[in-house]
């Protein structure tokens, strides 16, 4: 069960569904680095690079999951994760090269391996690999992966342009409905579908996927400034040092408070990317001892909730009860 799921929510679960979970994944693992193979020596390594980097896997999970409340041992359940994980797979190869991120999940990133123009053909060739598994499992498969793969450009795009004088934090959950929870709601969506589970249930599963992804990105965010490393996976503050307007910051920015730690901290915050390390640590502190991460955290309850509110429509049992443990760890992981 740890392969998929942290200590705290291992207990919770069902011994039936982590034993079927843990071994589903391990399929998808075999299926997922077969899937990346090609005739081309140099499209398979940097097609390789990321999956043998490893990650959370938390869309094939999602898949998994949704499989449960039906036959998880259908045939086409495997496939539909694997093409969910090559197409989170291919906006990580594209984002890296938007981003000129040197790292990615403690490696060098492909674009600043192998140059920018191959990361970029090579997420391609995920998608287009992602596309060929779309076309076996039959025309339902394909208009889904189509609809997500087009919203998921627009949050892209969106998240690219900026809010064009709208609400900058309206923008920035539509960005991540957009760019994160869109795949995670299809995830749901093919794991009831190919599971066998009526129409109202499917839908369920993936407005759950749609509020739950929202969540876990939002509480991702949250963590870089709320956690140390070791609970994080990587150093406090870096989305401050690289001038990402996560939640808790355009919280802070949009605060009416005139208290002199509210000026300081939007003051700081307006700058930019925070580089220097002394400003940098005054931001990090001022930003955790704010309203705005309190006000953060609420809205990842607000939006774990919602995704409990869709479960409570799937059948009751162990994988009900599995989702629901879910939606109170990602809540709780944030404090």
């Amino acid at each position: 069960m740890s392969a998929w799921a942290p200590g705290d929510l291992v207990d919770t679960v069902d011994p039936e569904v982590r034993d079927s979970v843990a071994a589903f994944l391990a399929a998808v693992e075999t299926d997922l680095r077969a899937s990346v193979v090609s005739d081309d020596p140099l499209i398979s390594e940097v097609a390789a690079h990321l999956v043998e980097a490893g990650g959370k896997r938390f869309r094939p999970m999602v898949v998994a999951l949704g499989a449960q409340f039906g036959d998880p041992g259908r045939p086409a359940l495997a496939p539909s994760a694997v093409l969910m994980e090559l197409t989170h797979l291919a906006t990580l190869y594209h984002d890296d090269v938007m981003d000129e991120a040197p790292m990615r999940r403690g490696a060098a990133s492909a674009n600043s391996r192998w140059t920018n123009s191959i990361a970029v053909w090579v997420g391609d060739y995920l998608l287009a690999r992602a596309a060929q598994i779309a076309a076996g499992l039959g025309d339902d498969a394909v208009r889904l992966q189509a609809r997500t793969l087009a919203q998921l450009v627009r949050g892209q795009l969106d998240e690219t342009v900026g809010p064009r004088g709208g609400d900058p934090i309206r923008h920035h959950l539509r960005v991540i409905e957009d760019k994160t929870a869109c795949l995670i709601s299809a995830s749901a969506r093919f794991g009831g579908m190919f599971a066998g589970l009526p129409g109202a249930h499917v839908d369920a599963l993936a407005a759950f996927g749609t509020s739950i992804g929202i969540a876990f990105q939002l509480s991702d965010d949250l963590l870089d400034i709320a956690s140390d490393s070791a609970q994080s996976g990587k150093t406090p503050g870096t989305d401050l040092r690289e001038g990402v307007p996560t939640l808790p910051v355009l919280y802070a920015l949009a605060a009416a408070d005139t208290g002199p730690d509210s000026r300081r901290l939007r003051e700081l915050l307006a700058t930019g990317p925070i580089t220097d390390d002394a400003l940098h640590a005054e931001t990090l502190f001022l930003l955790r001892e704010s309203a705005a991460l309190k006000q953060a955290r609420e809205t990842v309850h607000g939006y774990a909730s919602e995704a409990r509110h869709h479960v409570a429509a799937l059948p009751d049992g162990p994988a009900r009860r599995t989702l629901e443990a879910l939606c109170h760890y990602i809540a709780d992981r944030t404090g």
